[in-house]
């Protein structure tokens, strides 16, 4: 990620409502798609012609509570309190404001269009994952601060056909045919020979008015990392990442590849992190976290203290599947501490290198397979909890944090047990939220657990 200039307004097209400007930047689009970020980050909604589109932005559209907190399978988790208790009542969802943007992949002109869902009262549901988000930065805009958000996404390239295990593999490398076997950090042919799929990714970046940033090559066969620029809406920062995240899936499909945002689809390899970079303005749009490494900012210190705090409540946000756990191990850059430091990618809170004006704290606890705006809620949560209760991080660490700190395997379990339990995550999102979000990954894990796997008829079929 680059160094952050003073923060302005992005230039983004602030496509804002259903008036003729809005309608004229999606000439010629035949359908819409209606777009619902549920609690996993998956989009559910409608597609609808071009000619309903005015009557959805007067109207809005109506879909089932029940769609927030469906399962990652697409189950309704009547746990939650949203399916049968309330007959599966309807809300109505209506259009967020800058989100309607032409979908250049399709075969035929088409474009999207990102929804917020209404509570009964005509209020925003508060358990809506971008309305979570909402109400945190609304703390902020109370005591004149404003957040700079910037997110980066680690993924994989697949091929589209798993292999004879029925496991992914890594897709064939354009320009040799073969599949990649070496990992090349940052290797400057492997983003030569993928040009065609990061072209057409930047294309329907420019297009959709994402501003993306940089790509590299990652550190396994067929992983890469695309780079958004720093925004001071982090609502706009993270409807951004929802658009990347579709942008990449489709362009992969078009070129007979599969990507995948798994937080670690491949036991051997690295896992997919999701990066969240932040600093916080003062009304005069001054950085409170500028300062020289060798006296960090107070506000600097207690916002990485919040981080800390509130670390082990907010794991399940972070990683909030089965899988998000297999990403936590030894030397593979994953944090398995709480701990900070300055230019150092073993620490959860890292500070990069920059000049005293753009200092910030990347934020490396999330896996890819997250929510973005839950990600960003339970960050900025953190970080103003620690910045009015003056937290204090302890020592930025120097050198390796994985040989300086106990390292701790965090479990699905004990994740879901301690959100629950959290009178942070009640305080900070709602005891509803709370209690739905946490309901809903009991689910998910019960239903895990009834699986048999293939490893337990190799080890325990024949031999106990």
């Amino acid at each position: 990620m680059p160094d952050l200039p003073t923060p302005a307004a992005t230039a983004v097209n602030p496509l804002a409502g259903a008036d003729a400007e809005t309608l004229r930047g999606i000439d010629g689009c035949e359908s819409i798609d209606l777009l619902l970020p549920d609690m996993n980050g998956l989009l559910r909604g409608k597609r609808v012609s071009r000619d309903a589109l005015e009557k959805v932005y007067r109207d809005g559209v109506c879909l089932p509570m029940s769609l927030i907190a469906t399962d990652i399978t697409g189950n309704t988790v009547e746990e939650t309190g949203l399916g049968y208790d309330i007959g599966d009542e309807d809300r109505i969802c209506r259009p967020v404001p800058g989100t309607l943007r032409p979908v250049p992949w399709a075969p035929r002109p088409m474009a999207q269009l990102l929804l917020a869902m209404e509570d009964s009262a005509g209020g925003m549901f508060e358990a809506n994952p971008r309305e979570v988000l909402r109400r945190v930065l609304a703390r902020y805009a109370a005591r004149g601060l404003t957040p700079v958000v910037a997110v980066e996404l680690e993924f994989y390239l697949f091929d589209q056909r798993a292999d004879a295990h029925g496991r992914p593999h890594a897709a064939l490398n354009p320009v040799t045919g073969r599949r990649n076997r070496s990992t090349q950090v940052y290797y400057m042919e492997d983003l030569n020979d993928y040009r065609g799929f990061t072209d057409a990714v930047a294309a329907a970046c420019r297009a959709q008015a994402i501003p993306a940033d940089t790509a590299v090559a990652e550190y396994a066969p067929g992983q890469f990392e695309i780079n958004l620029k720093h925004r001071d809406d982090a609502l706009a920062a993270c409807d951004d990442a929802v658009y990347l995240k579709r942008a990449i899936k489709a362009v992969a499909q078009q070129q007979g590849a599969q990507a995948s945002f798994m937080a670690k689809p491949l036991a051997e390899q690295a896992g997919n992190g999701m990066h969240i970079h932040v600093s916080v303005l003062d009304p005069e749009g001054r950085n409170i976290f500028a300062s020289p490494p060798e006296a960090p900012a107070d506000a600097l210190k207690h916002a990485i203290g919040g981080l800390q705090r509130s670390a082990r409540d907010c794991l399940l946000l972070f990683a909030p599947h089965a899988n998000s756990y297999r990403r936590f191990v030894p030397n593979a850059f994953v944090p398995l501490n709480d701990c900070w430091g300055y230019n150092n990618r073993t620490v959860a809170m890292r500070i990069p290198h920059s000049d005293q004006r753009n200092t910030r704290i990347e934020h490396r606890i999330a896996g890819a397979d997250a929510n973005i705006y839950l990600v960003a809620a339970a960050v900025l949560a953190g970080m103003l909890d620690g910045m009015e209760k003056g937290f204090d991080p302890g020592p930025p660490v120097v050198g390796n944090a994985y040989e300086q700190t106990q390292v701790r395997t965090p479990y699905w379990r004990q994740a879901i047990d301690d959100f629950l339990a959290s009178d942070f995550i009640a305080a900070q999102f709602g005891p509803s939220f709370r209690h739905i979000y946490g309901q809903q990954k009991l689910k998910e894990m019960h239903t895990f657990y009834t699986q048999v796997t293939d490893l337990e008829y190799e080890w325990y079929l024949r031999a106990v």
